[in-house]
């Protein structure tokens, strides 16, 4: 059996465990949110583009509300990715190279967690490689023209509609058409303008979306970058952003990505392959890189970088390997480690065997125990409407939770189209997607009143609260006695009802507190 065809063989018995898996465990409080947007389709939305969504929309539409119909198309991304970056690799340097690439990227711990949970990352990496592919392409076939050039800016585009970052991939192609001599007559002829008209239209629908709700996603972005506060000199947290790179990518490849990268950096400039694979990866990495300057930014948001390194690593050191294979030990450890942490990172209950309570603090449980608690929260509410012989609304006290709940609910009774199964707590601030959805808080027209009599003088109404007057049950995670703010001055009155601790295994997951509110009026502006 040839290698390609190993490759094949390789991804898809992988695929199929993954397939297997991804209905085995809660979603995860992204993935919740993402599934309430793909019930609400729009253009864009207040912190991403639409592509995650409409992903979700139709993986859900062939197999319906559940994990598995949530989650599908991860693991095909991930198959995807893994196929792209190898021909690529072959491509470019043989297929020696491109096996060495797949086995370190699906050993990698971020990127088995990326083709298990279904989030914007592994759409956004499938459409960078994608685009990278196309463009090496079309670079090939110059000065020839190709539809490579209309191709690389969809998959561009595409990627920029689930993720803003892959907007970077432009700049990554005018550094490598400008650093290549012979390249540099490209930005005279219709190919990149072909790229570049394909890639202005896939930016129009969050464009438009933006400019009929104020920019939103500027002021978001803003904030999340931390661009909204003074510039200052944190090492500590570049240590931390440099630091937890070790642990999501596994310590000994990513040590062997870093060390390959710096060592072959002059003699990459050399030609246009090497020039190709460190300006697709270099610019992403170092605006997050700089950004974590002043505060750390999480490792999953320069994953785009490691994929054409990834290829220049894997190179260097099968070159490597092939002069002195005694490094060949090397290699398998570095791949053993790498597997033992993703398994452990998508089953941490491993490290539990024989009693053990390590680690206490563990990330896989944000992912665990949310039908128990929606099912908790649900018999509360039947058991207060069957008491106060009203229906009430939900409350939550945070996105995540408003989320899990929505999905988890076996009734979710929305309050009317386009409403969510469970509001936010009312803020004259836009805090994130609930905040553009129908809202407890909000005024609707009026009812029309019985036909006026000739002569009858009255002024329009501005509209009414639906709400007014209502009870609602409130869930927060928070251990205070009361419940925030503006939901105590939202309500006649709050009495906390009922303390839910959600466990497993004996250890607590988490503690939610419910609160029966009853008269709501709405809050003075």
């Amino acid at each position: 059996m040839n290698i390609t065809r190993a490759v094949w063989l390789f991804l898809l018995v992988l695929t199929a465990i993954r397939l297997a898996l991804i209905g085995t465990t809660d979603l995860s409080s992204d993935e919740a949110h993402y599934w309430m947007w793909s019930e609400r389709l729009a253009p864009g939305y207040f912190s991403k583009g639409p592509g995650v969504a409409f992903a979700i929309w139709s993986s859900v539409a062939m197999f319906g509300p559940n994990e598995f119909g949530v989650r599908f198309w991860s693991p095909i991304l991930g198959a995807g990715t893994s196929l792209l970056l190898f021909h690529l690799a072959r491509r470019l340097f043989s297929e020696t190279t491109g096996l060495w690439l797949v086995l370190a990227l699906n050993v990698t711990p971020i990127f088995n967690i990326g083709s298990f949970v279904m989030t914007i990352d592994p759409l956004s990496i499938f459409f960078w490689t994608a685009a990278m592919f196309t463009f090496w392409l079309a670079i090939e076939r110059s000065p020839q023209f190709s539809w490579s050039w209309p191709l690389t800016g969809l998959m561009i585009g595409l990627g920029f509609l689930c993720k803003y970052t892959n907007a970077l991939a432009l700049i990554s192609i005018a550094l490598v058409l400008l650093l290549v001599p012979r390249l540099r007559r490209e930005f005279r002829k219709p190919g990149l303008l072909s790229l570049l008209g394909v890639f202005v239209v896939c930016t129009l629908p969050p464009i438009v979306w933006n400019y009929s709700h104020a920019w939103a996603t500027l002021g978001h972005l803003r904030a999340r970058g931390s661009l909204e506060e003074a510039p200052s000199f944190n090492p500590l947290e570049l240590l931390s952003f440099l630091g937890t790179h070790f642990l999501v990518y596994s310590p000994l490849l990513f040590l062997a990505l870093a060390w390959a990268v710096i060592v072959t950096w002059r003699r990459s400039h050399q030609q246009m392959k090497g020039i190709f694979l460190l300006w697709f990866g270099v610019p992403v990495f170092a605006l997050y890189f700089v950004l974590s300057i002043n505060q750390a930014a999480n490792p999953n948001w320069d994953g785009l970088a490691f994929l054409s390194l990834g290829i220049l690593a894997s190179s260097y050191w099968r070159e490597r390997v092939e002069s002195r294979p005694h490094l060949l030990r090397w290699a398998g450890a570095a791949l053993l480690i790498g597997l033992l942490m993703s398994v452990l990172a998508l089953n941490s209950d491993l490290l539990r065997i024989g009693g053990s309570q390590f680690p206490k603090r563990d990330p896989a449980d944000k992912m665990r125990g949310w039908k128990t608690a929606s099912a908790a929260v649900e018999k509360v509410r039947a058991d207060v409407e069957a008491q106060i012989g009203e229906p009430v609304f939900m409350i939550a006290d945070q996105r995540d939770r408003a989320s899990q709940f929505a999905f988890y609910f076996r009734d979710k009774r929305p309050e009317g189209p386009g409403h969510p199964p469970v509001y936010i707590i009312e803020s004259q601030d836009i805090v994130n997607q609930f905040s553009f959805w129908p809202r407890y808080d909000e005024f609707v027209a009026a009812p029309r009143r019985v036909e006026q009599e000739e002569g009858d003088l009255y002024t329009e109404e501005d509209g009414v609260n639906l709400f007014e007057g209502r009870s609602a049950i409130y869930v927060q995670a928070s251990l205070q006695e009361e419940p925030a703010r503006n939901v105590r001055a939202a309500f006649g009155s709050t009495e906390r009802i009922a303390v839910i601790e959600v466990r497993r295994g004996g250890r607590l997951l988490r503690t939610l507190q419910i609160f029966l509110c009853r008269n709501y009026r709405t809050l003075p502006l």
